[in-house]
């Protein structure tokens, strides 16, 4: 049975579905669908899935694809049955640091849309008698979220998508692809081979095995999760009642939620070993393709469901007796160890891939967020961008390194462990560490610097050696939770860094040499500003999504007429270089084999002078100028600009000269008072003067106008990517802008803190990035609102935990407004 199609979809679960379904809504209908298994309890992960959709997450992307599929399946039925119960659900705290967690989550909700409440130990076990209250400080019930029925709603979009000309086959396995000219062209079967333009590998368990096929790398591992049913439970419910009334609950102080299932409760667990299992050892199903009835039994013949292990969930049995006392009355009459995917950092993984065209990826999505992904993959692939920013989920995001199958192994293994785990924003994986270290890495751990983790990269965030700075200052530490991974030393090297010169390490910012005579024809065409420009001027500029949102912000330095260096956000910028580049454009990442020192601060020109072979004087070297010298013995391409607001210079260097330049600028510099400054000063630094880190405080879904960008978009430089979208939207009133706000009463946020006007209810914006300056004496926030009340002076409130804060809104930035010290 050979065949066509524009689209061919590898898996018939959720997933696949959805994303037929939202294809043929955007007119794209020849689209085929194709699973190994039974139409439509296809035997993977969404036949035996529990179907809990809890909304609330730290990121919002997360959120807003919970909240689209709890849209999406509140308004599906399948044959006359619901597709969702939206019985609300509430997360308890046994524990003071989860009250606090849930207080935190509240107002995660609030920044992200979503109506929650907290609610007391009686308000809990009101909603489920069952629920022991004297074991209870207090819940977060959300309204809103509820049971998905997976399978039921993968059949319903099915069901539409095929009135719209969608095709699904089950009991087809794919075989092979035929990539030729780096694109896959045609799938084979065990059916016949289907010429395709596009391939959407939605194969779940089996994702990375079907993309080893095609020779793409899709970096999720399968793991085991237990989820059993118990015995009848009294006052519940009844056998032949409602399949679900009561809200489902979470507890996750001992990693474990219930959801009713009749008269029975389901539950499932974290709380044991970690059970992987690979892709390339799973069956595919030899199930007749039905519903497993009610989330409990009916796994037989599944290959996503593997024997129970009851003496994994001994603990747990024990924690869930303990929350509801009514369970000892019970026992467990069924369970299972269920397979779903995991991540390194816990998000999906979604996009086209690198390795072959046309072939795009959705896989490690859950229930919660699977009709959210389909729609904004069928965006994407439709339309050349999605409509929510995925930078969070988006495949290239990963470097070589996070694909190898130890790395993979070891941080799948940590997101399973930390599901339900309080995590804060910046606590750092425990292993594999140390994986990516520049050339000053030993020179650092002898001055005892505090390493936290990016990307692999080891990155000093303070030095336990400049503790010597604190003393004689008025030092602000925030408070418990953003106070984390915080230090005197680091306030100290923030404020010591504007009064003499600090060392910063930048080796970790990707960046990447792009040369050939087809060069500035590219960046030209990918950016907003004007680089034809002679060699030796460095431009900031931005790279725009083709409907005019901020898809990156890039400097760029013209090193020659055909040789450019550019400083990306990471590797999703390199691949969207490459993807656009021809024969006459070479496209190179050298982050790995190049190094970076930032040396700023008033002296910083008294370090570098008596070093450098050439003039570095205001007139010589003039600031957004490179050059390419030598430091000493180093041969150093050196760019005047600098992200801390200071006098200074990036200084990159090949790595084998890393250390030597480092020894150098410190022996120089100590006459001068130096010292090498980390992370959480660059941070706070930069926080004071206003420049915007793209990913936290600006995204593909603003335009630079509103992100404060619009000095880098150079219009009339002729046409490149966006340039025409981002006009017509200047013809239309500006509804946002991101702005920066002093928090008033000092508190020190951590980030997406919902913002209230002073009176209001409903949130009207939420903060990107906080933190205090400590050369202000200022707690500060940048926030997204809405235009009207944008203007400096417009009083707010910031709610944090379980208070709100007085907030003002300021001019930005509030460190040097004139730039003279950058000038100096």
């Amino acid at each position: 049975m050979d065949g066509r199609a524009r689209v061919l979809i590898v898996g018939a679960g959720i997933v696949g579905c959805s994303a037929a379904y939202h294809l043929a809504r955007t007119g794209i209908t020849d689209v085929l669908v194709v699973d190994q298994g039974p139409l439509f309890a296809t035997g993977g992960s969404s036949s035996h899935a529990p179907g809990l959709v809890f909304q609330t997450n730290a990121s919002e992307l997360l959120t807003r694809l919970a909240a689209y599929t709890v849209e999406r399946f509140g308004a599906a039925e399948f044959d006359g049955e619901p597709c969702f119960h939206q019985v609300g659900g509430i997360e308890v705290a046994t524990t003071a640091e989860r009250w606090n967690d849930l207080q935190r989550k509240r107002g995660l909700a609030a920044a992200w849309g979503v109506p929650a409440e907290l609610v007391g130990p009686r308000e809990v076990a009101d909603r489920i008698p069952q629920a022991d209250a004297s074991r209870i400080r207090g819940g977060l019930h959300v309204p809103g979220d509820g049971v998905a029925k997976p399978v039921r709603a993968a059949a319903a979009m099915a069901r539409a998508a095929e009135r719209l000309g969608v095709r699904f086959q089950g009991r087809t396995e794919v075989t092979g692809f035929d990539v030729t000219g780096g694109r896959v062209r045609s799938v084979r079967t065990d059916r016949g081979e289907f010429e395709v333009e596009s391939v959407l590998c939605c194969a779940g368990i089996w994702g990375p095995k079907v993309g080893a096929l095609a020779g793409v790398s899709i970096p999720v591992r399968p793991l085991a999760h237990q989820y059993a049913v118990t015995g009848p439970v009294a006052g519940l419910g009844a056998a032949t009642g409602p399949e679900v009334a009561q809200p489902m609950l979470r507890h996750q102080d001992a990693s474990m939620y219930f959801r009713q299932v009749h008269d029975r409760y389901g539950i499932g667990t974290y709380r044991h070993r970690v059970i992987p299992v690979r892709a390339e050892d799973i069956a595919p199903t030899t199930g007749d393709g039905t519903e497993a009835p009610s989330g409990g039994g009916g796994w037989a013949g599944m290959s996503s469901v593997h024997p129970f292990t009851p003496q994994d969930f001994k603990r747990s049995w024990d924690d869930a007796c303990e929350l509801l006392p009514v369970l000892r009355r019970t026992e467990l009459a069924e369970g299972m160890n269920g397979l779903f995917l995991f991540t390194a950092d816990g998000m999906p993984v979604l996009g086209p891939s690198r390795e072959v065209a046309g072939f795009w990826v959705a896989e490690a999505v859950w229930i919660t967020h699977s009709a959210g992904v389909g729609r904004a993959m069928a965006e994407w692939m439709s339309d050349g961008a999605p409509g929510i920013d995925l930078r969070a989920a988006d495949l290239r995001r990963f470097e070589d390194f996070a694909h190898s199958p130890a790395y993979v192994a070891e941080r799948s293994a940590q997101s399973f462990r930390e599901v339900y785990d309080v995590v804060h924003p910046q606590q750092p994986p425990a292993r594999p560490r140390p994986l990516r270290t520049g050339p000053f890495h030993e020179r650092q751990e002898r001055l005892g610097a505090v390493f936290l983790e990016a990307n692999g990269w080891e990155r000093p965030h303070w030095y336990e050696s400049n503790e010597f700075l604190v003393a004689g200052r008025e030092i602000v530490l925030p408070g418990e939770w953003a106070g984390r991974y915080r230090s005197p030393s680091a306030a100290a090297e923030h404020q010591a860094a504007r009064e003499r010169v600090a060392l910063f390490d930048m080796t970790s910012l990707a960046r990447a040499e792009v040369s050939g005579r087809g060069a500035l024809a590219l960046l030209q065409r990918l950016t907003t500003g004007q680089l034809d420009r002679a060699p030796g001027y460095v431009t900031y500029t931005l790279l725009l999504q083709h409907d005019g949102g901020v898809r990156g912000d890039i400097t760029v330095a013209r090193l020659s007429e055909t040789e450019f260096q550019v400083g990306c956000n990471g590797p999703r910028d390199v691949a969207w270089l490459r993807a656009h580049a021809d024969d006459t454009t070479s496209v190179r990442d050298i982050t790995g084999g190049t190094c970076c020192l930032g040396l700023w601060g008033p002296r910083a020109r008294d370090v570098l002078a008596p070093l450098a072979d050439v003039d570095v004087s205001a007139e010589a070297f003039r600031f957004f100028r490179a050059k390419r010298l030598f430091v000493g013995e180093v041969p150093v391409t050196a760019l005047r600009l600098s992200y801390v607001g200071e006098l200074g210079w990036e200084l990159y260097a090949s790595a084998e000269f890393g250390r030597r330049l480092w020894d150098l600028l410190l022996a120089q510099g100590a006459e001068h008072g130096i010292f090498p400054a980390g992370r959480a000063a660059f941070n706070g630094m930069r926080l004071e003067k206003g420049y915007r880190a793209w990913g936290a405080d600006v995204w593909s879904e603003h335009d630079p106008d509103e992100a404060g960008l619009g000095f880098a978009v150079k219009p009339g430089k002729g046409e490149f990517i966006g340039r025409d979208a981002l006009l017509r939207r200047r013809d239309r009133p500006v509804r946002r802008r991101l702005c920066c706000l002093h928090v008033t009463d000092g508190e020190v946020l951590m980030g997406a803190e919902p913002v209230f006007t002073e009176t209001g209810r409903d949130a009207v914006g939420f903060t990107t990035s906080a933190g205090y300056g400590h050369s202000t004496g200022m707690s500060l926030a940048y926030a997204w609102l809405p235009a009207e009340l944008a203007e400096a002076g417009t009083r707010l409130r910031v709610a944090y935990f379980d208070r709100r804060h007085p907030a003002e809104v300021v001019a930005d930035p509030v460190f040097d407004p004139e730039m003279a010290r950058m000038r100096a």
